[in-house]
């Protein structure tokens, strides 16, 4: 039996429904029945809980050969994801698939890279087989930007002239469910990417090239920004550690490159950012 976590967000539930199109059958670990209603009316098993619950976490690891691993990024996401590896070693897990990051490296100096770090350095200590999916940016990360677009015609993130290789969260969980399904993956770190490099300036002309209409990219102060977005944000930790994170993607930090991981792993070219935009038009137009 598989256990997935984060099956109410993008990526987890792409990795539930790429479950549910194999076949595979699966627990899922949430916190709101409601939401997971689709998954369980598809014949997955609910466990209803907090993921910092101990108790709860135990009961859903029990029986579990394979799990996912898949948070949002928060302050409290270490303890819980370390407490999640524990539970996960103790209950006999074979093979523990976990959601990282592409920064995520033992020099990282931002904080949501080094606390992807610790837990996968934490992970392979516990000696289980392991898999780290490692992505840079999420195209779905755009997804709010679909209000100004419709309104005013632009996009903003303080990024200036920074590069990422966008993914949809879609192709991050194919990943992920193949990961967990397939052979061969054990002790694998997997940096995927999307199709392009892209500056923020490029996805703006590709809003503009689907959409019809001329769409920018404007490059806010990055204080100023920090501080409009983090009413919507989880805590202040969670603001500082975003504005951080972008502020590597600015100065270049870490250059991200395309290539053919993805395509290896789930044996088809990842979906570009015009797809992206296309199956979203009812976000953005």
């Amino acid at each position: 039996m598989i256990l997935l976590t984060g099956v109410t967000g993008k990526t987890g539930g792409a990795v539930a429904n790429a479950l549910i199109e194999k076949g595979v059958p699966f627990r899922a670990l949430v916190r709101d029945a409601d939401k997971a209603a689709a998954f369980k009316e598809a014949g997955a098993e609910l466990i209803v809980g907090d993921m910092g619950d101990r108790d709860v976490v135990a009961r859903a690891l029990a029986g579990i050969e394979k799990a996912a691993l898949i948070l949002p990024n928060s302050q409290e996401q270490q303890d819980m994801e370390m407490q999640f590896v524990d539970l996960a070693a103790e209950a006999g897990v074979r093979h523990l698939v976990k959601l990282s990051s592409l920064e995520a490296r033992a020099d990282a100096t931002s904080p949501i890279p080094q606390l992807h770090w610790a837990v996968e350095e934490h992970i392979r200590a516990t000696g289980m087989e392991c898999t780290m999916i490692r992505p840079n940016f999420f195209m779905d990360n755009l997804l709010p930007a679909g209000r100004t677009i419709k309104s005013d015609g632009n996009f903003a993130l303080p990024m200036a002239d920074g590069i990422v290789v966008p993914m949809d969260c879609r192709d991050i969980g194919a990943a992920i469910a193949e990961a967990l399904t397939g052979e061969g993956h054990a002790g694998q770190s997997y940096e995927i990417s999307g199709p392009e490099q892209m500056t923020f300036h490029a996805i703006a002309d590709q809003f503009s090239a689907v959409l019809g209409k001329k769409v920018e990219y404007v490059n806010p102060d990055p204080v100023a920004y920090r501080d409009r977005v983090a009413p919507f944000l989880s805590s202040e930790w969670h603001a500082d550690a975003v504005s951080h994170l972008f502020g590597e993607i600015r100065e270049g930090v870490l250059i991200p490159q395309v290539n053919d991981t993805f395509k290896k792993l789930v044996g088809r070219e990842p979906i570009t950012f015009r797809q992206f935009v296309h199956d979203h038009l009812a976000v953005y137009k």
